[in-house]
């Protein structure tokens, strides 16, 4: 099973369709609110380089956005 982490936030929209696509393929995630954890921000952003959200950490490789497809084959990787 893969360690997959989601930093995102509340109101965004591709953070939400992020988290139902997980949730609707049975994928486990840990999520990280960085509009109020600021540690989990800094700890994103030195992964990411950016403030963008939804930013998904899995094993270590890490994507920015949400496009379903290359979410999907970094899964299988």
């Amino acid at each position: 099973m893969k360690n997959i982490i989601i930093y995102s936030t509340p109101t965004c929209h591709y953070c939400n369709e992020a988290k139902k696509y997980m949730k609707e393929h049975n994928i486990s995630y840990t999520e990280h609110n960085v509009s109020s954890d600021l540690e989990q921000r800094k700890i994103m952003v030195e992964k990411s380089e950016q403030l963008g959200v939804p930013v998904i950490d899995i094993d270590g490789k890490i994507i920015v956005g949400f496009d379903e497809a290359k979410f999907a084959l970094a899964l299988k990787a």
